[in-house]
């Protein structure tokens, strides 16, 4: 009789270690480097690209993304719970605010509609997770490379529109700049996974100008 009744309590030990092989990021700081992969690349603005990096912060529904260069830097602030992405612009004293919602938060992602993954048998560890490759093919055919760790996910996967159907959290990928000028590659070299400061999603009220 005892056996009989351990045999679904194992059952349920069994299905819930798969159900925790995927662990969810509820909040932590990745940053990413940027290089610039594009030999043909604009020179100007391959050397404003030096020595950028992007960090993302997660808490819960509200991601912060800022990327930064030696000329300007850019902060998206985006919130799931209200559907909503602010974007805060610095170049030099200049200071711009645009405050995206619906439709308008859509149009962010239309370059990524339609977009296509295709599995590849590469891996790479990146930060000591096993990532696999995938590359994502655009509407207009143009390809990119993709790593992403299947051991983790975000708990907000959707702050990365052209990411979103990834099983798991993206830790090296290409993209283009928004000129098409210079083609660059993102790669995480840090990640912390204590809890990030909810004043790190205020919203400044004053300072700056709004677009």
């Amino acid at each position: 009789m005892k056996k009989i009744l351990l045999f679904p309590v194992l059952l349920l030990t069994i299905f819930s270690s798969f159900g925790q092989d995927q662990k969810v990021l509820n909040d932590c700081t990745v940053t990413y480097d940027v290089s610039v992969i594009d030999a043909k690349a604009d020179p100007g603005v391959a050397a404003a690209m030096q020595g950028a990096t992007k960090v993302v912060y997660i808490r819960s529904n509200k991601v912060r993304t800022d990327f930064i260069t030696s000329t300007f830097t850019q902060t998206t602030l985006q919130d799931s719970k209200s559907d909503s992405t602010i974007i805060l612009r610095e170049f030099d004293k200049n200071k711009f605010i645009s405050f995206l919602y619906g439709n308008k938060r859509k149009e962010l992602g239309k370059k990524y509609e339609h977009i296509r993954f295709a599995k590849s048998t590469d891996k790479k560890v990146i930060l000591g997770y096993q990532c696999v490759k995938t590359i994502a093919t655009l509407a207009d055919g143009s390809t990119y490379n993709i790593f992403y760790a299947p051991s983790i996910i975000a708990t907000n996967n959707n702050f990365e529109t052209q990411f979103k159907d990834l099983p798991g959290f993206v830790l090296e990928y290409e993209a283009q700049t928004d000129d098409g000028k210079v083609r660059v590659k993102y790669t995480a070299s840090k990640m912390t996974l204590i809890p990030v400061p909810i004043a790190k999603f205020d919203i400044p009220l004053s300072g700056y100008r709004v677009l």
